[in-house]
């Protein structure tokens, strides 16, 4: 029989984290494709998402209207309030560049500039040139984020946090 304790555990965990296959290539070479993650549900209950975190969503209104309902995973680059702009294969947040030891190439397009309007969030997939993302359909309302991705689970040579 299980003691209250970890009938409590079990409970919280079911609320805070939720498993989550990773089916495409958008966000290689951070996630493969396959790749099994956890996201934290709790996340963005008491702060707002940073620079970086790669957050789960539902669909903004936009890709609603295209008939997707899939939540997609991204990375958040820009913040409300923050000007971004995309050029010469480097990203720029408010007119300085991005440093970016995460993505698989710098990306082959322009893009804004653009300010991310409040309660909204600039996102990009890390393989930048393979990614339908903010750069394609705009921002993501506060109210769309779902959680941040906390970490891997699957394969087992690549378990750990997600950075």
């Amino acid at each position: 029989m299980l003691s209250l304790g970890v009938l409590g555990f079990l409970a919280y965990a079911k609320v805070a984290f939720e498993a989550r296959y990773i089916a495409s290539g958008s966000m290689q070479p951070t996630l493969q494709t396959n790749d099994r993650i956890f996201i934290n549900k709790l996340a963005y209950r008491s702060k707002s998402p940073e620079r970086g975190d790669i957050i789960l969503f539902q669909p903004t209104s936009p890709l609603q209207e295209q008939g997707i309902q899939t939540p997609f995973i991204c990375r958040a680059i820009g913040l409300p309030g923050d000007k971004v702009e995309i050029r010469q294969g480097k990203v720029y947040i408010n007119n300085q560049p991005l440093a970016e030891n995460y993505i698989a190439e710098p990306p082959a397009y322009q893009y804004g500039p653009i300010t991310v309007p409040a309660n909204s969030y600039f996102v990009l997939g890390d393989n930048r040139n393979n990614s339908y993302d903010s750069h394609y359909w705009g921002f993501v309302p506060q109210e769309n984020l779902m959680g941040k991705a906390s970490s891997r689970y699957w394969p087992p040579d690549r378990i750990g946090d997600i950075q």
